[in-house]
């Protein structure tokens, strides 16, 4: 059963059997420009992804040039609707592959996600939680209003808007979006569990976990989880092996299988392993693929 699989999984989820997975845990593209693979939308300026000297003086991390809010352009303003089509063309296979009462959790930007909650609603799924991520850092690049006036020489502007800044506030919030197949109509969600062992989750696993921090309430939508020296370097948007544990822990049991259609790095694929679950994994660029086999062998 366990597999990764190199190549595009709009069309290799459709070799996988109807109602056969019992997770799909997924960090899916945000649509937010943020490197080749996250542009998903018609774009029509050549200088998007492009060497930014301002922000790499700035910052350091942030060397590609992305898209102000506003867009650069009449089409930019079809980007929402175009990443909830990109969503639309998997989110039908996602249900078909899914047992009854299955969860399927996914990351998605804070941006984009009120599109992929629609895109799964019309595609039949149950929306049944955002769950809050508590990050314990995040890179924050808003600069200084003050700075922008300083390189227009308007002095007078940058004393008056001392103190205010453009862009976004620290990102500590990461959304993970909990929706559900049903399950059929005229059973209870209770009969489900009996039918098909899904459908609840596992308060006793969420209140024994060691990872999540002291301090928040116990089985709340709010998890805190630190991300450890080993959840960095392998994927710019690399997330916590413990983080995707407690996930795989709250709403599945040992011997049943996780799909990650959007590997990255594997760091899904890696908990479900870790958890006696089986696995399953797409992932498109070859090199992050040969990562995900390094990373499962060790």
């Amino acid at each position: 059963m366990n597999r990764v699989e190199l190549g595009d999984s709009i069309q290799l989820i459709k070799t996988i059997g109807d109602e056969t997975i019992h997770l799909i845990l997924s960090d899916i593209p945000y649509g937010i420009n943020y490197d080749d693979w996250d542009v998903l939308h018609s774009n029509t300026n050549s200088a998007l992804l492009k060497e930014n000297p301002i922000e790499k003086q700035a910052h350091g991390i942030f060397k590609k040039r992305g898209k102000p809010l506003n867009g650069w352009s009449e089409a930019d303003k079809n980007i929402p609707q175009e990443y909830y089509d990109w969503c639309k063309s998997w989110a039908g296979d996602w249900y078909r592959v899914l047992k009854p009462g299955a969860s399927c959790f996914i990351f998605a930007g804070r941006r984009m996600a009120h599109r992929c909650i629609c895109a799964l609603e019309d595609s039949g799924f149950i929306f049944k939680d955002m769950i809050s991520w508590e990050k314990d850092a995040a890179a924050y690049r808003a600069q200084r209003v003050s700075c922008v006036f300083d390189r227009r020489n308007d002095f007078e502007n940058s004393q008056k808007w001392s103190g205010w800044k453009v862009g976004n506030l620290r990102p500590l919030f990461e959304p993970i979006l909990w929706f559900m197949k049903p399950y059929p109509i005229g059973t209870t969600l209770t009969d489900n569990i009996l039918n098909y062992n899904l459908g609840g989750y596992n308060e006793y696993a969420l209140k024994t976990s060691e990872t999540l921090n002291e301090g928040l309430e116990v089985c709340s939508n709010i998890l805190k989880v630190k991300t450890q020296k080993s959840d960095r370097g392998l994927h710019p948007t690399q997330k916590a092996v413990n983080l995707m544990e407690i996930l795989i822990k709250m709403v599945t049991l040992e011997g049943q299988t996780v799909l990650d259609p959007f590997c990255g790095c594997g760091t899904t694929l890696v908990a479900a392993k870790n958890l006696n679950r089986d696995y399953i994994g797409f992932e498109i660029n070859p090199i992050y693929y040969d990562n995900i086999l390094k990373r499962l062998n060790q």
